[in-house]
């Protein structure tokens, strides 16, 4: 097998490389994540300089630009990779296992910073589903969401009173959107809101593909004590089309990674307390 190709499997069908994030596939998912960002950084990239940077032939990058483009992480030009859609987001189920390990170590990090016995709002999003699993080692938390993925994974905890908002459940990823969830949001002044979003954009705007969702995301936040973003470093110039609200009107960030400097000036003028999860890993 040349350096860098992705496995088959007997059939000439490459395996998805997620399924084996420590064994031979590592390699292949870490090129795989840093070509997402660095078309989200640059727009576009070629195949010829993609090759040339991770040092790998032309034919092993396309196979990576399609696979990455299967999964709606890129979109395929011909000569290289894109950025995606702007009006329509990735398939739940690839959002799920994309970028994983970071996720973890956001979720992870958060849960140091909710006591128990706390009142929390847990939004859709494939990010606040391991926040919810890193949530289950507290006591007495009062668990309000939207998400029914999130409600299955807390009720695993029998000190934690979980209700769910009304509204229309949607079947792709079991979230809950609509006017009825606005409404029963409303009822409640919460401790904590931890919300997800598609997208940051580079004047600090949240962004997100759904409308629907984005208005149930501004209630979070309306009726917040506090509120927590998570996001991992792949959100960063993400572009989506319905703006939820400015980065300023949220208390904290987690994140896998330190953003650019720019958005570490603006954070820290709207006085948003910035948490890198790899930061902190490497903390003493």
């Amino acid at each position: 097998m040349t350096p860098g190709n992705t496995p088959e499997d007997g059939r000439g069908t490459p395996f998805h490389v997620e399924r084996d994030l420590n064994g031979r596939g590592r390699s292949v998912v870490l090129r795989q994540n840093k070509i997402v960002d660095l078309v989200r950084g640059q727009g576009f990239v070629s195949i010829d300089a993609l090759a040339q940077n991770f040092m790998v032939t032309p034919q092993t990058i396309r196979r990576d630009i399609n696979e990455l483009s299967k999964r709606g992480l890129v979109r395929r030009y011909h000569g290289g990779a894109g950025l995606p859609s702007s009006v329509e987001n990735v398939a739940y189920t690839t959002r799920k296992v994309f970028c994983l390990a970071e996720k973890i170590q956001i979720a992870r990090l958060l849960q140091h910073h909710i006591p128990n016995d706390a009142s929390i709002f847990i939004d859709i999003g494939t990010t606040t589903e391991e926040v919810a699993k890193a949530l289950l080692g507290h006591k007495g938390l009062r668990v309000i969401t939207n998400n029914l993925n999130v409600a299955t994974i807390l009720c695993e905890n029998d000190t934690f009173e979980i209700i769910i908002t009304g509204g229309v459940v949607r079947t792709l990823d079991r979230g809950i959107t609509g006017m009825a969830t606005i409404d029963f949001i409303r009822q409640f002044k919460i401790d904590f809101g931890i919300i997800s979003v598609s997208g940051i954009d580079s004047d600090g705007s949240l962004v997100d593909f759904d409308y629907r969702e984005v208005r149930v995301g501004q209630a979070i936040i309306e009726n917040s004590r506090k509120v927590f973003l998570v996001a991992d470093h792949t959100k960063f110039g993400r572009e989506a089309m319905v703006r939820l609200c400015n980065i300023r009107e949220v208390d904290s960030l987690f994140t896998d990674r330190r953003p650019e400097p720019h958005m570490c000036e603006m954070l820290a003028s709207a006085d948003v307390a910035l948490h890198v999860a790899d930061e902190a890993s490497r903390e003493p």
